[in-house]
């Protein structure tokens, strides 16, 4: 199985949050460009609806299907500062080292006890026997969740740009929340982009329009104008990555144990490894990485 972001699992871990248009765009203004939009006057809101639930059915396909792994660049910005991460999948497990703080390399201190945690995490079969679990359960959740997005929104065209169709979302008022999780969906507007030609989820974005409390407040609250963008590209032929996540939504939620309610992080350099990589191959290859990024670096 491939533990890893896919746009189901960023995408919807953030229906627990909301979307944000594009940038120089509020969120409230999206609504608005759409009504405004000539080019899509006459379109069916039924023709729309059926491009979405086609997309999720692929992006479902694509959860099962992919057993590709990857090597990439995760590069976290927080208050205060930003961390840079080679992160490498395997079927056993996620490896990431941390090689920049601020845009720094680390110290040879820093790189030691880097070296010495990606050790640790080699040899220890409960953490990642937890780490599985984690993510197995937040995938399940978040594929639950996606196959409800045809009925639990209402969409309407906004434009094309290209292979691109551009949507705009509110809640659907006919739609029952199955669960405690998809109520979340009836505090939901933001726009969606549609790879039409290949039937994929280029981008998810949105904001909250009013509070979403669970159990009254007791198992999670959202506040109102939270904010979600979610995008992601073809890495290679047919295999799709999360290329941007910005959350910024504040509140709680108990739902999803892998993903912070404010993170802004970007996904870059993708390379294609072996799928059947042991964590200790990985261990070795991405410090064999750090290693040839850094006489690079002292060459230039």
């Amino acid at each position: 199985m491939v533990i890893r972001y896919s746009i189901a699992i960023a995408l919807l871990i953030g229906l627990a949050a909301s979307h944000q248009a594009p940038s120089g765009t509020s969120p409230q203004a999206a609504p608005a460009q759409a009504a405004s939009a000539p080019q899509n006057a006459g379109e069916p809101n039924e023709s729309a609806d059926e491009l979405v639930k086609a997309s999720v059915q692929n992006e479902l396909k694509a959860i099962d299907g992919d057993h590709t792994h990857w090597m990439y660049q995760l590069e976290t910005h927080k208050a205060g500062g930003s961390e840079t991460k080679e992160l490498i999948e395997t079927p056993h497990g996620n490896l990431a080292r941390v090689v920049a703080r601020n845009g720094q390399p680390l110290s040879p201190d820093e790189q030691k006890r880097e070296d010495e945690n990606l050790q640790k995490f080699v040899g220890d079969t409960d953490a990642q026997q937890k780490q599985r679990h984690d993510l197995d359960q937040d995938e399940k959740k978040t594929k639950d969740l996606l196959a409800l997005l045809p009925d639990a929104l209402t969409y309407t065209y906004a434009g094309h740009d290209g292979d691109n169709t551009r949507l705009t979302f509110v809640p659907n008022p006919s739609f029952h929340p199955p669960s405690r999780e998809a109520h979340v969906f009836h505090s939901m507007e933001g726009q969606m982009l549609i790879n039409t030609k290949e039937h994929r989820l280029v981008e998810f974005s949105g904001h909250l329009t009013h509070p979403v409390k669970f159990g009254g407040g007791l198992l999670g609250d959202l506040q109102e104008g939270g904010t979600f963008d979610v995008r992601q590209q073809e890495v290679g032929p047919g295999h799709w990555e999360i290329s941007l996540l910005k959350v910024n939504i504040h509140g709680k939620a108990l739902f999803f144990k892998t993903i912070s309610v404010q993170q802004d992080e970007t996904h870059t350099n993708f390379k294609r490894v072996p799928d059947g990589l042991t964590l200790a191959e990985a261990k070795d290859l991405v410090i064999k990485q750090q290693a040839s990024s850094g006489n690079s670096q002292s060459g230039n």
